[in-house]
């Protein structure tokens, strides 16, 4: 029996393939973890992939760079190697190379499943490898659940402490991932209204009363514990990538 994966896979995500070898974008999507700003569907309708798929259309006819199945089984919209590993240029640089690098191995043969045991011996040697895996993973999985599980936001300096940041790259990388912005003109951070409306972020909205008496309102972003389980979830995955 071989033990040459079907499909490859990205972050848990197995990216499936049409019958020509196409590759899955909308399970790219998945495995990249970003959000609707990131589907293939907005990724297709720009300049850069419009030419892409005109260039490759003359190229490997009577194939078409590009398809989409709905239906039973395997369904999403597929694309030449050529425009997948484009798409995830799109997303990210450090998506794009992971999936390079994936497909490369995958087309070499070099992913594998593990092997089915053939003897009790076996059986139980692989029980144990199971089990030790699990054990190291323990605490990783007790810290996700206690995040996820625990009430109210936090500031992002606090936030930066549970995901073993430093507050600066953390900021940094919250707003390279548009999930804050400066409000033209404003010293203070925004969140993005999709993050809001996901419940990742939160806004805090606080009175201060001067001693003119006037009052002064400012604006804090927390992030809540679903928002810190993602961040902890996407920066380790970027980090391993």
């Amino acid at each position: 029996m071989s033990n040459v994966i079907q499909f490859p896979v990205i972050a848990g995500v197995e990216i499936t393939t049409d019958a020509e070898g196409r590759f899955n974008l909308n399970a790219l999507h998945r495995a990249s973890g970003e959000g609707d700003h990131k589907k293939p569907s907005k990724w297709l309708r720009t300049e850069m992939a419009l030419e892409l798929a005109k260039e490759l259309e003359g190229q490997i006819s009577p194939s078409k760079p590009t398809s989409t199945i709905k239906g039973r089984g395997i369904t999403g919209t597929f694309a030449h190697e050529l425009l997948a590993v484009s798409y995830a240029g799109w997303i990210s640089p450090a998506f794009q190379l992971r999936v390079n690098q994936t497909f490369i191995d995958y087309r070499a043969g070099k992913l594998q499943q593990p092997a089915i045991p053939q003897s009790l011996p076996e059986a139980l040697r692989l029980a144990a490898e199971l089990a030790e895996a699990n054990e190291a993973m323990k605490p990783k999985v007790e810290a996700y659940d206690r995040i996820a599980t625990s009430d109210g936001g936090i500031c992002i300096t606090n936030a930066a402490k549970d995901l073993q940041m430093r507050p600066k790259d953390l900021f940094a990388w919250l707003s390279s991932h548009q999930w804050i912005y400066r409000r033209a003109g404003g010293s203070g951070w925004i969140a993005y209204q999709d993050k809001l409306q996901t419940g990742y972020l939160e806004h805090k909205v606080t009175v201060v009363y001067r001693n003119d008496g006037s009052e002064k309102t400012t604006e804090q972003v927390l992030v809540t514990p679903k928002g810190l389980a993602k961040l902890a979830s996407k920066i380790e995955r970027q980090t391993a990538a």
